[in-house]
């Protein structure tokens, strides 16, 4: 039993400390190959784990990436001290002059980049990823002007206004590994007449191909790194890593229904019989999934308890009925250890687990497991 009130994410940086180390493990190879390095990603505040819990499991990273030059300075004032590549800084690179930004991989993936970049002199000169639009077509150069693009910064790196230039592509389909060797494939021909490092593969592209994925110079691990996997069909659990984050709330109240009474909105749910049913102190305002469907659980004093009714804004209602222990002010988890995978969770939402880890709501402290949760 808890004394606190309200739902609170708990954050483990020692569960990605062990997600980092289990994909270096498949990532090196086993002759004198050099492995790839890693970019630890933490866009969207290290993917709703935030960056001041993520950062102590990231560490042993080789580099951080963030979306952009304020979240770069964030990392810098929170301690990160390593390379940092700025994934989406756009077109205003003014911020590049600040030396606190210093070493800055900076992708290109607009043409209106370069003319910032040759009116800036900055006091460290950024190294530069070009990206290619590929299969997804979000961001990136289309194939003439990716060539006619790297030409001119070849000759920037060259003149020593740049500390290097390298070729960056995110895949459409890493999860498929058919699809994902085509895009391999015409990506490489496309650079085949121009020389510098690669950084192409994800935290799919490696779980789904660690060994083709060892042929590059730099990786972009995201979901991953968080215990979350990104491939259809497996859980984070089954692929070796441990989930960072623990969402939980506790049980508010409990109601009696008799058989034929219905539950929550529009009454969606009714009993079949006399049970007790638990009032949960989460809903969609919490950045719970509304639309859950199916065999939705939680868990309970480490068994499973279905959720039954309709989410609604501030509470959710569970089943009690194989549960005559519980009592408010018991912990409910929603998804992480002592509950269901938030795979699971994110297949009844139908959508995937970034979409919740991210969709958590300002109203959830995050915490990391062990101090006192918010709401004591």
């Amino acid at each position: 039993m808890t004394e606190y009130r309200y739902g609170a994410a708990l954050i483990d940086p020692q569960a990605i400390v062990h997600n980092l180390r289990q994909l270096r493990r498949l990532l090196d190879p086993p002759g004198p190959q050099a492995a790839p390095r890693i970019w630890a990603v933490a866009k969207a505040d290290a993917y709703g784990h935030t960056l001041e819990h993520a950062l102590a499991g990231l560490s042993e990273a080789d580099g951080l990436g963030v979306l952009t030059l304020d979240d770069a300075l964030r990392s810098r004032r929170l301690g990160w001290n390593g390379p940092i590549l700025a994934m989406g800084a756009g077109s205003d690179l003014s911020a590049l002059e600040d030396p606190a930004l210093h070493s800055l991989h900076l992708i290109v993936d607009q043409p209106d980049q370069l003319a910032d970049l040759s009116r800036l002199q900055p006091l460290h000169a950024p190294y530069v990823w070009l990206r290619h639009c590929g299969e997804l077509n979000h961001a990136g150069l289309q194939a003439d002007d990716y060539r006619k693009t790297y030409h001119v910064l070849h000759a920037e790196l060259q003149a020593g206004r740049l500390a290097g230039l390298g070729h960056l592509q995110h895949y459409a389909s890493a999860e498929n590994p058919e699809q994902l060797r085509k895009e391999r494939l015409a990506f490489h021909e496309l650079i085949s007449a121009m020389p510098g490092p690669l950084c192409t593969e994800n935290s799919a592209a490696v779980l789904s191909d660690h060994m083709s994925a060892r042929a590059t110079d730099w990786v972009r691990c995201g979901i991953a790194l968080y215990g979350i996997s990104p491939l259809h069909g497996r859980t984070g659990r089954s692929l070796g890593l441990r989930p960072a984050m623990t969402f939980q709330a506790p049980i508010y109240a409990t109601q009696k229904l008799c058989g034929g009474q219905g539950v929550g909105y529009n009454g969606i749910f009714r009993a079949e019989r006399d049970m007790r049913i638990g009032l949960v102190r989460c809903g969609y305002a919490d950045g719970y999934p509304r639309g859950v469907q199916g065999p939705c659980v939680v868990g309970i004093h480490g068994r499973m308890a279905a959720i039954v009714g309709r989410v609604s804004m501030d509470t959710l209602t569970v089943d009690l009925s194989g549960h005559p222990e519980a009592v408010p002010g018991d912990v409910v988890s929603l998804w992480g250890p002592g509950g269901p995978d938030i795979e699971s969770v994110a297949g009844w939402a139908g959508t995937i687990s970034a979409h919740l880890c991210v969709g958590l709501t300002a109203r959830v402290p995050r915490i990391l497991r062990g101090q006192t949760p918010c709401g004591v």
